[in-house]
């Protein structure tokens, strides 16, 4: 094990420790929100101070296996037991590994989904709502909410633009890897020569902002425009001014809601697309930032890379991140997305363990 791991290791073992201590005092516990987030702390740590004591365990069982094996009569046993001793060791240390390699923050949060029609015309607003209705599958699939925050159809049918809430357990850490350019070869319902037309749609997937995260927007850089709702809605839709756009002049990002019927809710719902879009930018920029060599491009997300082609006359999904194709559209197109997810997941855990292996 390399020093650096078990320095870590060490630390962590003490801070166990500490916090047991803590734990156990009732001065801490009577408060309720240090209580809560000295709890949540000992169990993130304690998964891997219980493995490292198996390695610590382990380690003894091999040097007293060496021992033996000065006794000729014990030799063979011993020696078995040295190889079974040093493969168990091999195993738990990539477990510990694995473990220790840094959470994303936001990967228990809810999202914004967002998905915009691109190049393609009315064929493309449709691959945006087979996109949509993608996802959608896939939240029901993990019995994830799906809330339609904002919609623009398209002339023909599915979305010009379509911004949707997904809330569940884990649902970021799931579809993280989504944003960016998804492209469709199929042949369109209009054509009537029969010919394959490509088209595109764009996909963004934001963790939801709170209060903690770190957003702050001033109100005096945000405008507020009111104006009445356009499209399905009946005779509500002429009476009152319930749509709600929210500029972030600074950033000129333009949030507009009005699928709700009252401007409270649809101003809500802006405010917190508008905090997800900043925080998203913020990220994105940091990330930017901090870009090396070894930049991944798994999780880039940059809008601009085409991640993924949907063939229909093929029946094919690529991922060309990382050069995975599947012969089952129709099931992917139905939401079932877990084999694509579990890849991109673990491609990216494999950048990461490189990475922690180059480390001093």
């Amino acid at each position: 094990m390399k020093e650096s791991v078990a320095a870590k290791l060490a630390n962590l073992v003490s801070r166990a420790r500490e916090l047991d201590a803590l734990l156990a005092d009732p001065e801490v516990t009577a408060n309720l929100d240090n209580y809560r987030k000295l709890s949540k702390e000992h169990a993130d740590i304690s998964p891997v101070v219980a493995r490292y004591g198996d390695y610590a365990a382990t380690e003894a069982d091999i040097a007293a296996a060496e021992e033996m094996a000065r006794d000729p009569e014990m030799r063979e046993f011993a020696e078995g037991e040295i190889r079974e001793g040093r493969a168990r060791l091999e195993a738990i240390a990539a477990d510990i590994q694995r473990m220790l390699l840094p959470k994303d923050p936001n990967d228990e949060r809810n999202l914004f989904l967002e998905i915009r029609a691109g190049t393609g015309g009315d064929e493309s607003a449709l691959f945006a709502g087979d996109l949509f209705r993608m996802y959608s599958r896939f939240a029901e699939r993990n019995r994830w909410q799906v809330e339609v925050v904002s919609e623009s159809p398209g002339d023909a049918g599915g979305y010009k633009e379509i911004i949707a809430r997904i809330a569940g357990q884990g649902a970021y850490s799931r579809l993280k890897f989504e944003s960016g350019g998804h492209r469709v070869q199929r042949v369109p319902a209009t054509e009537t020569q029969g010919r394959i037309h490509t088209s595109a749609a764009t996909v963004a997937v934001m963790p939801e902002a709170d209060d903690a995260s770190g957003v702050e927007i001033n109100p005096a850089d945000v405008r507020v425009d009111t104006y009445r709702s356009s499209g399905a809605g009946g005779q509500h839709v002429n009476k009152t001014d319930s749509a709600v756009r929210l500029t972030h002049l600074p950033t000129g990002i333009v949030v507009e809601c009005q699928d709700a019927r009252s401007q409270h809710k649809n101003r809500e719902q802006a405010w917190r697309v508008l905090a997800a879009r900043i925080k998203d930018k913020q990220v994105r920029e940091q990330q930017a930032k901090e870009a090396s060599e070894r930049k991944s491009l798994v999780g880039s997300g940059d809008r601009s890379d085409r991640i993924r082609t949907y063939n229909f006359p093929q029946g094919r999904v690529t991922d060309h991140r990382i050069n995975l194709t599947l012969y089952k559209i129709d099931q992917v197109m139905d939401g079932d997305l877990s084999e694509l997810t579990g890849a991109l997941m673990a491609e990216h855990q494999a950048e990461l363990l490189a990475s922690l292996a180059e480390s001093p």
